[in-house]
């Protein structure tokens, strides 16, 4: 049996990038699974300012940023500075069954949550078999395009 998955092999291939100050975030986390008739992605982006979150769809590809800003504090001593401040980015494949148009996304309690919503045609659909006995006639028309 074939599946369908519109994200491809995306989830494996996709960028992480905007390395600033020469540290790279360890990682975005996140999850993405299907719902019915649409795929829920959720990204763990803790401590980062809510206004800087943004979710973009640009010929197919979903990108996903955001901003944690430093401590300006320059009197401060560190001891350990393991928390990652800067650019997160992450972008995503998007098939050609997604329909972006109806993207939302959500961001709270530092979970991003983007619903991502299959496209009608991409959706499952039962054809109707038409029984040798029954057979029925199927009458083309043309159109006049005067």
């Amino acid at each position: 049996m074939l599946r369908f998955d519109p994200f491809g092999d995306a989830v494996a291939r996709d960028v992480l990038a905007n390395q600033v100050g020469g540290r790279v975030p360890r990682f975005m986390p996140m999850d993405l699974y299907k719902v019915d008739d649409h795929y829920v992605l959720t990204a763990d982006l803790p401590g980062v300012d809510p206004g800087s979150v943004d979710v973009s769809v640009d010929n197919g590809t979903m990108t996903l940023t955001a901003h944690r800003s430093a401590r300006s504090d320059e009197a401060v001593q560190w001891l350990s500075n393991e928390r990652f401040s800067g650019t997160y980015r992450r972008q995503l494949a998007l098939g050609e069954g997604i329909d972006c148009s109806r993207i939302s996304a959500t961001y709270e309690n530092g979970v991003l949550t983007v619903s991502i919503p299959l496209a009608e045609r991409a959706k499952p659909r039962r054809i109707d078999v038409a029984h040798a006995g029954s057979a029925r006639t199927i009458e083309s028309s043309t159109v006049d395009s005067s």
